[in-house]
């Protein structure tokens, strides 16, 4: 299992405009690319982004389905990477100080070839792809060009 965090300088509703928006999966995860909707309204439980996933030379298809959502707090996600195997991929939303947020990254693999070679190894690199990820998310967050609703993220609520 492997777990991180990371301290994001915007309060929670900015960071919460960056995970409803599928098309910006792209952007932040660390190897995907062309994201896009797939089934359903993301990110209601079921719903569904489609992309593709490089790593190295080679491709692949992914989907990532969400399969918890305790808006403001939580969101996890199925990761399912074809032969690469699926994911749980869980963020530990919390506001922290004035405005901003700690976000807390937990993943490990279910099924498939990741889970069959599940070790500290794997843990490792994990560690890495999740430094590079969670720091790419705080850009794209800290960066407020996500607007909601027409007004830029900041001025969106959260409900409790």
């Amino acid at each position: 299992m492997a777990i991180r965090h990371h301290l994001i300088d915007r309060p929670p509703p900015d960071l919460w405009a960056v995970l409803e928006e599928e098309t910006l999966y792209g952007e932040w995860v660390a190897g995907a690319a062309s994201s896009r909707s797939e089934r359903g309204r993301w990110p209601q439980v079921g719903s569904s982004i489609a992309y593709t996933l490089r790593v190295g030379p080679k491709e692949f298809r992914g989907r990532t389905t969400v399969r918890r959502l305790d808006r403001p707090h939580a969101l996890e996600l199925e990761a399912d990477s074809g032969p690469l195997g699926t994911a749980r991929i869980a963020f530990d939303i919390r506001p922290w100080g004035d405005n901003k947020t700690l976000v807390i990254l937990d993943e490990h693999p279910l099924q498939g070839f990741g889970g069959a070679l599940h070790n500290s190894v794997m843990d490792a690199v994990l560690q890495v792809r999740h430094r590079t990820m969670l720091a790419r998310l705080a850009k794209v967050v800290e960066d407020g060009t996500v607007e909601r609703n027409g007004r830029p993220a900041s001025t969106a609520e959260v409900p409790e």
